[in-house]
């Protein structure tokens, strides 16, 4: 393996492993807070999968980097800019707010979020388990096994809430009013795109089955499908919002303050 195609593919890992532990972190803010003690235990096991998802692609990233390389090191000692994960995956549990914004967290936007992200990452995962990259193949069957779990819920609480009582029908539906412009972040050209289809997967691809599930769902949650257009955001190209910020000084504030520290 060359060079060239060596960082592409660690980029690649890179934008997986970020996208799994920025939305883990955010879906641990619920930890204590979730509207029933089920929903607690279930967001806080949904975050743990997503953790651990990060820790295999991490560590087989800094495998490939070599070096001093950690999952440590990837995870707590990076910078926003070069973090690449998706950036719906970093907003706060609210509508369009700025700053930290860890009040009045909505749950229709969390269950909205969790929705469009685990239902693209279904068939991401699926094709990934066909990959030549015999490590990544296997981090993608086991993640497979708990997205498909993870997709159950949220689409489950989506419907539950969508055909629900007028106010959570209509707090959902403003939640995917406010969240399905960032999804077309999915399909656009990125430095990690060529990487991937080397990997197994090209994620453009998927987009007509990714439709159809949204559809359905939406159908059946008597939700109506938001329109798409508008700004195109960049996260997985390191241009992030300005919660992202927020959100890593939190992550990774213990381990910058203890580098080192072993527990």
């Amino acid at each position: 393996m060359s060079a060239a195609v060596q960082d592409a593919s660690v980029d690649y890992l890179l934008h997986l492993a970020d996208n799994a532990v920025v939305l883990g972190q955010r879906n641990s803010e619920w930890c204590g807070h979730g509207p029933i003690i089920e929903e607690d235990i279930a967001m806080a096991n949904i975050s743990l999968d997503l953790i651990g998802q990060a820790r295999l692609l991490y560590q087989l990233a800094a495998q490939r980097i070599g070096g001093d390389a950690t999952e440590d090191s990837l995870a707590y000692f990076r910078g926003d800019t070069e973090f690449r994960n998706y950036t719906l995956l970093e907003l706060p549990h609210t509508g369009p707010l700025v700053g930290y914004a860890k009040t009045d967290m909505d749950y229709g936007t969390t269950i909205a979020r969790n929705f469009l992200y685990s239902a693209l990452m279904v068939l991401v995962w699926e094709a990934l388990q066909q990959s030549p990259d015999a490590e990544l193949a296997a981090i993608a069957a086991k993640s497979l096994k708990e997205t498909r779990y993870h997709l159950r819920h949220s689409r489950d609480w989506l419907v539950r809430l969508g055909d629900g009582t007028d106010d959570s029908h209509a707090r959902v539906q403003a939640a995917l009013d406010h969240l399905m412009p960032y999804t077309q972040e999915f399909w656009t050209d990125g430095a990690t795109e060529a990487a991937a289809v080397e990997a197994g997967v090209d994620v453009k691809t998927l987009r007509a089955q990714w439709d159809a599930m949204v559809d359905d769902a939406l159908a059946e949650a008597t939700l109506q499908r938001p329109s798409a257009v508008g700004y195109v955001t960049q996260g997985k190209n390191g241009l992030h919002s300005e919660h992202l910020g927020y959100l890593l000084t939190e992550m990774q504030s213990l381990a910058r303050a203890h580098p080192g520290a072993q527990w």
